[in-house]
Parts: structure tokens; C-alpha cells; sequence
């Protein structure tokens, strides 16, 4: 995966694979493409038990942005996955079944509300700040952070 490969690797993770988590990928795929970093950046999306379809209310206020996720199919999300990945944002759900013990990388818990049953309005709000957070991330990880004062 990326040891070899140099490429920085991001997995969105969530419980079931079927809301936040996928809107997130949808948005870093986006982000990818149009700052044309396919080649620096792998992602992955997963779930520790994922759901049987992506939620009918999360589809619909991805394609509310013009984004399709009617054809997407949760999945789960591997230890080999997570081990490869320098980042692992998880969702509001724990990390503590996600990261392995003595992992490198770095986990970051955006503490998001689950779309799952929630109204139209409610779903918007959570999508775009995913999409807030899913851009926060791209331009970081564009612009690495100046060294730490001593």
C-alpha cells in the first residue's frame, strides 16, 4: 500500500459505512481530483459493521450537491487498511475497535451527529460540515504546519 508507494493514505471510518463516513469520501474524492492530487493521495472509506446500503436521506442530500452516492455499498474496513493509512478520521464513533495499538498514524474523531433518520435540513447541515472538514484537511495537508517553536 503506501509504504512503498510514498502516497499518503486517509480512511474514513465510521460504524456502519453508510452516512458520515461516506459523504466524507465522496468530498476527499472530489477534493482530490479538482486539486489534482490523485497521485500523492490513496483514501479509503470502511466501517467496522457496516450497514447493507448507504442511508436513503444521506444519498439524497449528497445528490442535493451534485454528487452521486446511489450506487455505493458500505464495506468494512481492514486492520491492513487502517495500518497503511497516515491519518484516520473517524466519524463520532470510537476509535478505540479502529486504530491498532501501536500504530503510527494519526486519528482524528470529528464528532459528527448520525445522519440516520434525521430530517432533510438536519442531514444538509452535517454534510456540509463534513464538507467543511473534508476541505480543512485537503488545504492542511497541502500546506504542512510551521515547526513548532522550541
Amino acid at each position: 500500500m503506501t509504504e512503498s508507494s510514498g502516497r499518503i493514505q486517509i480512511a474514513f471510518v465510521c460504524v456502519q459505512n453508510a452516512g458520515r463516513s461516506q459523504m466524507a469520501y465522496a468530498f476527499a474524492q472530489r477534493e482530490l481530483t479538482e486539486r489534482e492530487l490523485s497521485d500523492e493521495i490513496t483514501l479509503v472509506t470502511g466501517g467496522t459493521r457496516p450497514a447493507d446500503h448507504v442511508h436513503d436521506e444521506v444519498v439524497r442530500a449528497m445528490d442535493a450537491v451534485g454528487i452521486d452516492l446511489s450506487d455505493r455499498t458500505p464495506r468494512e474496513i481492514t486492520f491492513e487498511e487502517i495500518q497503511a493509512s497516515e491519518y484516520v478520521i473517524t466519524m463520532g464513533c470510537s476509535a478505540d475497535d479502529v486504530c491498532p495499538a501501536g500504530w503510527a498514524g494519526e486519528n482524528r474523531d470529528w464528532n459528527l451527529e448520525d445522519p440516520d433518520g434525521k430530517s432533510a435540513a438536519e442531514v444538509g447541515r452535517i454534510r456540509d460540515e463534513i464538507e467543511r472538514r473534508v476541505t480543512d484537511l485537503f488545504d492542511e495537508i497541502e500546506s504542512p504546519s510551521e515547526p513548532h517553536a522550541t
